[in-house]
């Protein structure tokens, strides 16, 4: 191996984790700010894995500012996951959806929500102050992507407040299909996909948000994806403790069959949807420039990594050695 190109290697992968260095130092500031330990305990405290999931939607130095923004919106994302886990009230979780609703969709209020829960009010505006700083890296020209992601948080938490009434009444969708109706758009997948454009340059255009805001089926898929893998891996663990139905639990209703060859099941819909995804991946005709394709494509692979074998992201100890690295 010729030592000068191995030395030049060496040099760049230096340059290039002292990058990536200096964004987990931008997002840690912005994560002692909202204070978790002491004013949400319930929820996950995951930034440094956070980081290390978006990072593999796009590694190159120039998307750094995409990288940052992902990081923001997948660990506010988490939050507001925990908030509809933490077993709130029903009307507690549909009070705090009408919030977001308004919020997102008119101008906030600092003094709205003042009928929650303190916890559900620090975190509400914690995650608005999180969106306002986003807003803040975008250029003038670009701020109509706010729109668009505001647009599917709304999206996100509507279907989480859904699923937290089939928590609260023990509901179990009759089948996968219609379970996949719910639980798809609370992967967040269709948010992330969205979230990947707002960080790139000028290779993202309005005719892009407009097509990532249909849902096409490359998105569509991801999500469908994601869902599964992380039903499977978190079956037993969630059902420690009261839970929304899982697409496990709605196939064993649906073919009256034991938890393992639902499992079974499950596994073999998800390898077909893979095999769905990829083929909208080589195939995909809507008319998008390939590197942002390929910013989606990346999320399926870094959904992979983080549950490989076990949901890395929850079990954050798997992560130590890669982190580490």
């Amino acid at each position: 191996m010729n030592k000068f190109v191995l030395e030049l290697a060496k040099m760049n992968f230096n340059l290039m984790q002292r990058q990536y260095q200096q964004e987990l130092n931008i997002t840690t500031r912005w994560w002692n700010n909202l204070h978790i330990h002491s004013r949400l305990p319930f929820a996950r405290d995951r930034l440094v894995e956070c980081y290390l999931w978006m990072l593999g939607v796009y590694y190159p130095p120039s998307y750094s500012r995409g990288r940052i923004i992902l990081t923001v919106v997948i660990y506010t994302t988490s939050i507001f996951d925990d908030i509809y886990d933490s077993f709130v009230t029903k009307e507690e979780c549909e009070l705090f959806t009408q919030l977001v609703e308004r919020s997102f969709m008119s101008n906030w209020d600092p003094k709205a929500g003042h009928v929650l829960p303190e916890c559900m009010q620090y975190a509400f505006g914690k995650i608005m102050e999180s969106y306002e700083i986003i807003d803040n890296e975008l250029a003038p020209e670009e701020k109509y992507r706010m729109t668009y992601l505001e647009n599917f948080i709304v999206d996100l938490v509507r279907n989480y407040n859904k699923e937290a009434k089939m928590r609260e009444e023990n509901v179990i969708p009759v089948s996968v299909e219609e379970h996949l109706k719910v639980s798809a758009r609370t992967s967040a997948c269709h948010l992330l996909a969205c979230t990947s454009l707002v960080g790139m340059d000028d290779i993202a255009t309005k005719s892009s948000f407009e097509w990532v805001s249909t849902v096409p089926k490359i998105v569509q898929k991801l999500c469908i994806i994601v869902r599964l893998l992380d039903d499977i891996m978190t079956y037993e663990r969630e059902h420690m403790t009261p839970h929304v139905a899982s697409t496990l639990d709605s196939y064993m209703k649906q073919h009256h069959v034991t938890m393992k060859i639902a499992c079974q099941k499950i596994q073999e819909l998800k390898e077909e949807s893979q095999k769905d995804f990829n083929a909208e991946w080589l195939e995909c005709d809507g008319g998008q420039p390939r590197k942002l394709i390929e910013a989606i494509f990346n999320l399926t692979r870094t959904m992979e990594f983080m549950y490989n074998k076990d949901d890395n992201f929850t079990n954050c100890r798997n992560l130590e050695g890669t982190i580490r690295s």
